[in-house]
């Protein structure tokens, strides 16, 4: 169903009349002419149009995707209901009821994509760890062990946490460090991390993957 002069108060005043025992364009189902409507419509209506002003938020609310998945338009406004004379009057108004849970289905419906979709939008993937043990060697029994150490620990790098570290004898009077980490799979490499070590050449002679197990 198509309106006339959307963008002047008297029409407003004819879509708020059309509106004024309905949920949607043509009846209690949103259909395309409700989303054509609203298209039409320049700035929200005013209060004063309370029934076109309570629709117009209603579809505003409706991403994109939700408008499009709208039925197509039936070609003209559902009728009505006919008043009921005093004889057939339903105490319990079933007829409004049955409309009140149809318009509450569709809005729980809405409501359940909307908080999905921003769940899966702010839901993080979790990063893979794993847990490394190396082993540095020093040069010889001389190496300033302590220092070493120090200097393996200013290696920074985004994912790269580092944990325990002890010396273990490998013979002759000469101890090796070993120390370990915890690493991000996808930001941090075991080589990129063995190279920043062993550019302390007057201290490193060489290093070793010891352990290696995923967190």
């Amino acid at each position: 169903m198509a309106f006339d002069n959307l963008d002047k108060p008297e029409g407003l005043a004819t879509l708020n009349t059309h509106l004024q025992d309905k949920s949607y364009v043509n009846g209690f189902v949103p259909t395309s002419d409700d989303v054509t409507t609203f298209e039409a419509i320049k700035t929200q209506p005013e209060k004063k149009h309370l029934n076109a002003h309570r629709w117009w938020n209603h579809i505003a609310s409706f991403s994109a995707e939700e408008k499009a998945a709208f039925g197509a338009s039936t070609g003209a406004a559902a009728a009505a209901p006919a008043k009921k004379s005093d004889d057939d009057f339903d105490l319990f108004g079933e007829d409004d009821d049955e409309h009140e849970a149809e318009i509450s289905r569709i809005a729980a419906e809405n409501a359940k994509k909307k908080a999905e979709k921003l769940a899966a939008a702010g839901k993080k993937k979790e990063a893979l760890k794993s847990a490394v043990v190396i082993d540095v060697k020093p040069w010889d029994d001389t190496t300033d062990m302590a220092e070493l150490e120090r200097l393996v620990r200013t290696i920074e790098l985004d994912g790269l946490e580092w944990k325990a570290g002890k010396l273990t004898a490998i013979g002759y009077g000469i101890k090796k460090l070993q120390i370990s980490a915890h690493i991000e799979d996808e930001k941090v490499s075991v080589d990129d991390i063995q190279e920043k070590i062993e550019a302390f050449e007057d201290f490193v002679q060489s290093t070793d993957i010891d352990t290696f197990t995923k967190l």
